[in-house]
């Protein structure tokens, strides 16, 4: 199964409950690595338009740990993890929990990747325990936030941050 935008590509491998999101950034890859792990950076840009976001707290290294809600209106949605392996310009190994199905973790990768141009490459891969819990995740609504989010990371990286 596969999804693609002009700019973002959203795969589900058919063998194993993952999920893996590849996009491409005019802009060098410290600069998209950065956007990742300073958290006042991720605020700005994570997740769709509609939602505020608030960190509760974001230790980007190995070994930290991270909580952030979303909001709209009276709805909160929360969201936490621990970093396992952070190496800059390179790597964030963490997992990610919703709070709203507690035992739904999954672990990810993002890997950061230079290119020529003064660009950038962003895989994404999530590994979930079920095909179940893969398939409810890809029917939350999680394409058009990670769209949407990467549009307004593209912004971000645009201006002068």
């Amino acid at each position: 199964m596969m999804t693609m935008t002009p700019e973002t590509e959203i795969t589900a491998d058919d063998n194993v409950p993952v999920i893996r999101i590849t996009r491409e950034f005019d802009a060098p890859l410290a600069k998209v690595f950065r956007a990742h792990a300073d958290p006042e950076l991720l605020a700005r840009w994570l997740g769709p338009r509609d939602l505020e976001m608030t960190i509760d707290y974001f230790d980007c290294r190995t070994g930290g740990a991270y909580r952030y809600v979303h909001r709209r209106g009276d709805d909160e949605f929360g969201f936490y993890g621990s970093f396992h392996e952070v190496r800059p310009n390179e790597v964030i190994v963490q997992t990610f929990t919703f709070e709203g199905v507690p035992d739904g973790v999954a672990l990810e990768w993002a890997r950061f990747e230079s290119l020529a141009d003064d660009r950038a490459r962003l895989t994404v891969t999530s590994l979930v325990s079920s095909f179940e819990e893969r398939s409810a995740i890809l029917a939350s609504g999680m394409e058009h936030g990670v769209r949407e989010g990467y549009a307004k990371l593209d912004e971000l990286l645009g201006s002068a941050s």
